[in-house]
């Protein structure tokens, strides 16, 4: 934290000129791609703010319940979706960012999802898609693994882990874009809890992982990208 001070500060890549980086990770023009229904598409129950931020609670237990694609896709448009790429260029999206950098890739452990393979698979955010990353048999159980052999990642729909991209905040604000990213994984997994909420679903953040098993799984260096945060999803349990 002390190295973060802006009295430790060195010129900032964009302050050198130098090129910004991809608002994306590229894929492969000939990777799978899983369209995604449209997400302003499911319907919801109307719901007062104040009720859902009351009814919040972290879900460790849910049902066995799977999630639809339709939910899917409005819980990864929540808290990553891209709803307008500016002139700067910027991506403009459902959650703040600092300098709107936007510095993550989601990526989701698929358990329960009706008509989603079980598998992991990277959230292509720019074209509302998804691309699998892994669909080996022990996919799932190298990353429950991975999260610390918990409980509740077994027990969910999906899991969410979030890659920060370090060069995409780091172009702005140098180091100081440390603590920018942990801020703004917040933001992010704040959404999913009360997005999850209004699917009469419920998260449980994720921060006892371990870093190099995740980053194995992942197919990330830990280095440039480095996984910063997960989430479970599941299904509440129906009350009589």
């Amino acid at each position: 934290m002390r190295l973060t001070r802006y009295e430790f500060q060195e010129p900032s890549e964009q302050s050198l000129g130098l090129p910004q980086p991809p608002l994306e990770l590229p894929v492969p023009a000939d990777a799978p791609r899983i369209e995604l229904p449209e997400p302003h598409r499911l319907r919801l129950e109307p719901v007062d703010l104040l009720a859902l931020i009351n009814k919040r609670r972290s879900l460790r237990h849910p049902s066995a319940d799977p999630l639809t694609l339709q939910e899917l896709s409005f819980l990864l448009w929540c808290t990553q979706g891209v709803k307008e790429v500016t002139s700067r260029p910027a991506t403009l999206r459902p959650v703040p960012s600092a300098g709107a950098r936007h510095a993550f890739e989601t990526f989701v452990m698929a358990f329960r999802v009706q008509e989603l393979p079980v598998g992991l698979y990277r959230f292509i955010a720019g074209e509302h898609r998804l691309t699998p990353v892994d669909l080996s048999p022990d996919v799932g159980e190298r990353v429950i693994l991975a999260l610390s052999n918990q409980d509740g990642v077994r027990a969910s729909a999906a899991t969410f882990i979030w890659v920060a991209v370090r060069a995409r905040m780091y172009w702005r604000y140098g180091e100081r874009g440390y603590r920018y990213l942990h801020l703004d994984a917040g933001h992010v997994c704040q959404n999913l809890y009360l997005a999850a909420e209004a699917i009469g679903a419920g998260a449980c953040a994720i921060g006892a992982f371990l870093d190099e098993d995740t980053c194995r799984v992942l197919g990330v260096d830990g280095v440039e990208l480095f996984p910063i945060y997960a989430a479970t999803v599941g299904k509440r349990k129906q009350t009589a």
